[in-house]
C-alpha cells in the first residue's frame, strides 16, 4: 500500500531541493516520510541537483512561437548558458512549453506550470522543468509568455531565437503584417503611439529636455518651442508610428500603413534576457573555492 505523504511535507522537500512536486512526493513514499533520507534519495537520483544551483543567473535562453489561426503564442525560456540553449533537449522542452501554451491558454505562470505536457502521464511543465534542470546541471525557468488573439491578421518574426515579435494588423496582407513585426525586432518602439506612451516616461524626458534647454541661455518661450520640437522627436523615435520604416526609411511606419489602408492594434516583442543582471562569472575564484571546500 502507496504511504499518504501531507502536501505541506511535499512543499518543504520542494523548497529545499528544487526537484518537481510529484518527484519530491515519490521520494518520500520510497523513504516512508523520512525528510533527510528523501533529500538523499533524490540527490543520488540527480533531482536535487538544480537546487545547489540557485546563485546561477539563467540570463540565457530562447523565444519561440507558435501560431494557429489567428491565434499566436510566444514564451521566453532561459537557462545558464548559450551551450545549453542551442541543444537539442533543451529546444524540445521549449517547443512543448509553447504547443501548451497555445492549446490551454494558461492565466499566468503558475497555472502553466501546472498543466500536463508530453505523453508521460503525471508529468507537469514545472516537473519536466525540475528533471531537465537536473540532468543538464544549469537552472531552467520559463520566465515569460504572451498569447495574442488577434483581431485582424498576425504577423509573427522570429530573429533567430533571441527575439520574438507578434503582431495584430489590421487591414493590409500577410506580407505587411510580417515585414511590421521584422521592423518591431529590429527598431524596438515602446508602444504603437503617441497616446499609448507612459505618462511616467514622457515626465522623466520633459525633464531631461527642460534642463537642457535651460542650459542654453535661451528665453522662456524660446525654450518652451524647444522642449515641444525635441519631445515631438522623442515620439518619433519610442512609438511605432513615428518610427522611418526599417525596410524603407525614406517613410514612416504610419505612411506606410496609411498607403496599404491598414493600422496596428498591438505588437508583443520579446527578447531573451532582457531586464536580466548577468552574473559576471570569475571561474578562477570559483574553481579556488571549490578546491578550498573539498
Amino acid at each position: 500500500m502507496t504511504m499518504e505523504i501531507k502536501a505541506a511535507l511535499v512543499k518543504e522537500l520542494r523548497e529545499r531541493t528544487g526537484a518537481g512536486m510529484m518527484e519530491c512526493k515519490r521520494a518520500l513514499q520510497a523513504c516512508a516520510g523520512d525528510m533527510e533520507a528523501a533529500i538523499q534519495h533524490l540527490r543520488k537520483a540527480g533531482l536535487a541537483k538544480a537546487a545547489r544551483r540557485t546563485g546561477k543567473v539563467a540570463a540565457e535562453g530562447v523565444i519561440v512561437i507558435h501560431a494557429m489561426g489567428r491565434t499566436a503564442a510566444m514564451v521566453e525560456v532561459n537557462c545558464e548558458t548559450d551551450f545549453v540553449a542551442k541543444g537539442d533537449e533543451f529546444s524540445a522542452f521549449c517547443e512543448a512549453v509553447a504547443s501548451v501554451i497555445l492549446e490551454k491558454r494558461p492565466a499566468d505562470l503558475v497555472a502553466l506550470s501546472r498543466l500536463p505536457i508530453g505523453s508521460r502521464e503525471g508529468d507537469t511543465v514545472e516537473e519536466r522543468q525540475q528533471q531537465l534542470a537536473a540532468k543538464i546541471g544549469e537552472n531552467i525557468a520559463v520566465r515569460r509568455f504572451e498569447v495574442l488573439s488577434c483581431k485582424g491578421i498576425p504577423g509573427v518574426y522570429s530573429h533567430g531565437s533571441r527575439i520574438g515579435v507578434i503582431v495584430d494588423l489590421e487591414g493590409g496582407e500577410p506580407g505587411l503584417a510580417k515585414d511590421i513585426a521584422m521592423h518591431v525586432a529590429a527598431s524596438r518602439p515602446v508602444c504603437v503611439s503617441e497616446a499609448e506612451v507612459p505618462a511616467e516616461m514622457v515626465e522623466k524626458e520633459k525633464e531631461v529636455l527642460i534642463a537642457q534647454a535651460e542650459n542654453s541661455g535661451k528665453p522662456s518661450g524660446i525654450i518652451e518651442k524647444m522642449v515641444q520640437g525635441r519631445l515631438k522627436k522623442f515620439f518619433a523615435e519610442v512609438t511605432l508610428l513615428g518610427q522611418p520604416f526599417v525596410k524603407d526609411p525614406e517613410v514612416s511606419v504610419s505612411q506606410l500603413l496609411k498607403k496599404a489602408g491598414a493600422s496596428v492594434h498591438s505588437f508583443t516583442r520579446f527578447e531573451v534576457g532582457e531586464g536580466l543582471q548577468k552574473k559576471a562569472e570569475n571561474f578562477a575564484a570559483e574553481v579556488m573555492a571549490q578546491v578550498k571546500g573539498a
